[in-house]
């Protein structure tokens, strides 16, 4: 796909989701941010924002997370899915924040993904959302269907789909591109039974072209 045909989805999806908020967990801070986008992994931002206020509320700081007992820890996060993995990393990457960065999330992709739990994903969101830095595109699962979908790119792998992304748009954009593909792949573009014709893009997309 061209970057003029990308731009015109973009601008399309612009229209129909409101900007209010370009993020879907309830974080305060950029530590809640890093802690909470971990524990989103294979399971709904609902789940993580309804365990939120409780997690928070026992271990508000990064020294606080790192020093958790891991049971403990455990029975707050397992509606998360995963609990015992997860509960290792962020307790881990708490560490981590104390022992290299006196306990404050860093700022940098380089940096991000050397902490337990950390991906480019996990390290894309943290950088836009805490800190309005687009350093790439957090491809997840519904980046990565719309993407392979619409035409935005042609593989399956997420590196390359970033990578497809980053040059199909302006840097400014990235970290909206990923909030746009999120919206409307939950409310329009599903796995199982897409709605093409309601969709905004339907002239614009190439499944809909392989269809006919």
């Amino acid at each position: 796909m061209d970057s003029t045909t990308a731009l015109l989805i973009y601008h399309r999806l612009f229209v129909i989701y409101p900007h209010t908020e370009t993020h879907f967990l309830g974080f305060t801070n950029a530590f809640e941010c890093l802690i909470l986008t971990i524990l989103s992994a294979q399971t709904t931002d609902a789940t993580v924002n309804r365990i939120a206020p409780a997690l928070f509320e026992r271990y508000p700081t990064a020294e606080d997370l790192a020093a958790a007992d891991t049971a403990e820890l455990e029975e707050i996060i397992r509606p998360t899915g995963f609990y015992h993995a997860k509960g290792k990393n962020i307790i881990g990457a708490a560490a981590a924040l104390i022992a290299r960065y006196d306990g404050a999330v860093p700022d940098q992709m380089e940096e991000l993904v050397t902490l337990p739990g950390v991906g480019r994903k996990t390290a894309n969101i943290v950088l836009h959302h805490a800190f309005g830095i687009n350093a790439g595109v957090a491809v997840d699962t519904h980046v990565r269907r719309l993407s392979q979908r619409i035409g935005l790119s042609e593989t399956a792998d997420p590196e390359k789909i970033e990578r497809d992304l980053m040059t199909l748009y302006p840097q400014d954009l990235w970290g909206e591109i990923t909030y746009l593909l999120i919206r409307h792949g939950r409310e329009v573009c599903s796995a199982r039974k897409p709605a093409c014709p309601t969709c905004v893009i339907q002239d614009l997309c190439a499944y809909i072209r392989s269809e006919k």
